[in-house]
């Protein structure tokens, strides 16, 4: 990445960085509830947080419950948060933002939820995560054929319910919706509340691939990892991503003065 690339989203006036949770900021773990910010990756945000003209945002698949408590997020924080890729928000001045919600389909989440964990009970390593608007199947302490096991019964079970739910798959999850949001979408609402005139968008994994395809040419979408992504800039590590969002909030304090 050159510098003047950079130098062109750090010049704009309104820059919003959107930055999701999971393998981005904080190491990917067995257990998803004991997820914190690595030590650099929390200076960083702190850091940017800070800067002239500039909000934070964390966009997660994670209902907007968890990723308060893995954020460790107060109401007093100036960080914005949108959860459940993208179905609910939170923001200083709004508090929690969340779009109408159809009975029958909390109904049916709920009856699946129940369902998947019975089909799954007994399974080593495999763990239902109830979500605001659908579940998710975490397989990353499982053997890859219990692994496939667990997928192939909630697969089915959904698709007999709910085949008209989305379906997502990530690291050693796949999460199934009755909301059809995403994280592109989350970035385009995030975007239009901060009127932002630039967005830094990093991400991980296959779900923020929405996102950075979203982006615009002014835009500067970030891949963490070695796998194939529509992000122009890609950095190995969650380290090596702190250090862009470092240089990110000097250059835009430096612009300031």
């Amino acid at each position: 990445m050159s510098a003047v690339d950079l130098t062109a989203v750090t010049a704009v006036d309104r820059l919003l960085v959107a930055l999701d949770f999971d393998g981005t900021l904080s190491p990917l773990v067995d257990e998803p509830m004991t997820a914190r910010m690595s030590a650099s990756a929390r200076a960083a945000v702190e850091r940017l947080v800070e800067a002239p003209g500039t909000t934070v945002a964390l966009v997660s698949g994670r209902s907007l419950r968890d990723l308060r408590v893995i954020a460790e997020h107060e109401d007093s924080s100036r960080i914005l948060l949108a959860g459940s890729h993208g179905a609910e928000f939170w923001s200083p001045e709004r508090g929690v933002v969340t779009h109408p919600e159809d009975a029958a389909a909390g109904a049916l989440r709920e009856e699946l939820q129940r369902r998947a964990e019975a089909a799954t009970t007994g399974m080593r390593g495999v763990w239902i995560e109830p979500k605001t608007f659908g579940l998710g199947v975490h397989t990353r302490s499982a053997d890859r054929a219990t692994e496939e096991d667990a997928r192939r019964r909630v697969d089915a079970l959904v698709a007999e319910a709910a085949p008209h739910w989305r379906r997502r798959t990530g690291h050693n999850i796949v999460e199934y919706a009755f909301r059809s949001e995403g994280k592109d979408s989350a970035v385009a609402e995030l975007r239009a509340w901060t009127q932002a005139d630039a967005v830094v968008f990093a991400g991980d994994d296959v779900t923020d691939e929405d996102a950075l395809r979203s982006l615009s040419a002014d835009d500067l979408g970030i891949h963490v990892g070695d796998r194939q992504s529509a992000a122009t800039l890609r950095v190995p590590d969650i380290d090596a991503l702190a250090d862009v969002l470092v240089r990110l909030a000097t250059e835009r304090v430096a612009r300031a003065q």
